[in-house]
């Protein structure tokens, strides 16, 4: 069984391009990024020990344009994870229809475990040690165990080394910072936007039943527009722990409750549940919204979901994907569920470099315009190709980032 982010991204390469007739030198160029960066950051504590982290980033291709996106600050970052999502963050773009390639990085540390000084210093040094960076070339933007706030302080650190303003050289920073108003929230709202396209083509009712494991700035987000949609959330998990409730979940009380305990553990009126559980639920929707590579060969069989909407980045293995396609699950891939932040970071960089900002209203009105045109485009072509919709996403994918590399020579 192969968990292996990088492994698993590789696998759906080859399967979508033999598909779309992608060329082999293609496929060789797309099978290892163009860069990688791995760093050192010394850093003295606030008790006086120095501490060694170590830092990554990786262009994954540029085809299509300067490379964007993804820092992860956990404690479990490795070299295949960044790479496979900057791979992920490439196609991603390009299905999203922006004209931007694939980029993702972080350091490997437990946010948890730092004081505020020492993320702030931790932030502020990540982007005076990348070798590459600003508006032209690399736009990091946040991730897991990084936010608004320690985007904000990267923006501060690289305008400070550069002597000049750019706000398009970091993404998903704080509108106060010359960000863009629906950031933080755009990757939940583009699945909700997708989700509800599902429903319709399916004939799913309102009332429909989700199970959502993860519950960060995706799955809250997506969660909270189904409930007021109609839909019952009947279990959440979170890193703690999960909870289950087969009547539904009051979702403003239990936003409520997460606000103050940190976590959805012993919400009242619920029983608890693992993670496997979850998965193994009887439910209409079932929206994995936390990491990569938590349904394979060992639980797809247990699975009784309808649809999996992938709001994580690479949530099911390839030994999973098999499982579930003979079990008729109707699987939407992340590279088209999650790519609403990449969608609204095109945004943040446009009204960066313009100097001209936008409403709540409009970013989330262009976000569905380019989300649902991106879920059409995916659907028409897996119904020409009589394939999945993850085969279709990439393979609409790699034809744009294939034709740009032709034109520009490189092949």
């Amino acid at each position: 069984m192969s968990k292996n982010p990088f492994e698993t991204a590789l696998a759906t390469l080859a399967e979508a391009s033999e598909l779309a007739g992608i060329e082999p030198n293609v496929v060789k160029m797309l099978s290892q990024p163009k860069r990688v960066f791995e760093f050192a950051i010394p850093m003295k504590m606030d008790n006086g020990e120095l501490e060694i982290f170590t830092a990554y980033r990786v262009h994954y291709n540029d085809a299509l344009g300067q490379v964007k996106n993804g820092l992860r600050f956990v404690p479990n970052l490795d070299l295949d994870t960044v790479k496979a999502l900057g791979f992920w963050m490439t196609i991603k773009h390009a299905v999203g229809g922006i004209p931007a390639g694939g980029g993702k990085g972080g350091v490997r540390v437990d946010p948890s475990k730092l004081s505020e000084g020492e993320l702030e210093r931790l932030s502020r040094a990540y982007i005076r040690k990348l070798p590459m960076k600003g508006a032209w070339v690399d736009v990091p933007g946040a991730d897991i165990g990084t936010s608004a706030k320690t985007m904000a302080w990267m923006l501060d650190e690289y305008e400070e080394i550069n002597g000049f303003h750019s706000p398009a050289a970091i993404n998903d920073k704080p509108a106060e910072t010359s960000g863009t108003v629906g950031s933080m929230e755009a990757t939940g709202t583009g699945a909700f936007f997708v989700t509800m396209e599902v429903i319709k083509d399916l004939g799913i009712p309102k009332g429909a039943t989700v199970a959502l494991q993860g519950y960060g700035n995706v799955g809250r987000i997506a969660a909270r527009l189904l409930h007021q949609e109609g839909y019952k959330i009947i279990a959440v998990a979170d890193i703690h722990g999960g909870i289950h409730n087969p009547e539904g979940l009051d979702m403003p009380e239990l936003e409520a409750y997460v606000d103050e305990t940190r976590s959805v553990v012993d919400f009242p009126g619920t029983t608890p549940i693992t993670n496997e559980a979850l998965f193994a639920l009887e439910c209409d929707i079932l929206m994995p919204a936390a990491v990569q590579s938590v349904i394979h060969e060992d639980n797809a069989r247990q699975v009784k979901a309808r649809v999996i909407m992938e709001c994580a980045n690479g949530p099911v293995t390839p030994e999973g994907e098999k499982i579930l396609q003979e079990k008729q699950v109707h699987i939407v891939p992340d590279v088209l569920t999650n790519c609403g932040s990449a969608i609204v970071c095109a945004f943040e960089r446009t009204q960066g470099l313009t100097d001209s900002y936008w409403d709540l209203e409009t970013v989330n009105a262009r976000l569905k315009e380019r989300i649902v045109k991106a879920y059409r485009e995916t659907k028409a072509t897996a119904e020409a190709k009589h394939t999945s919709l993850r085969n279709a996403a990439w393979i609409n994918a790699l034809t744009k980032v294939s034709k740009s590399m032709k034109a520009r020579g490189w092949i």
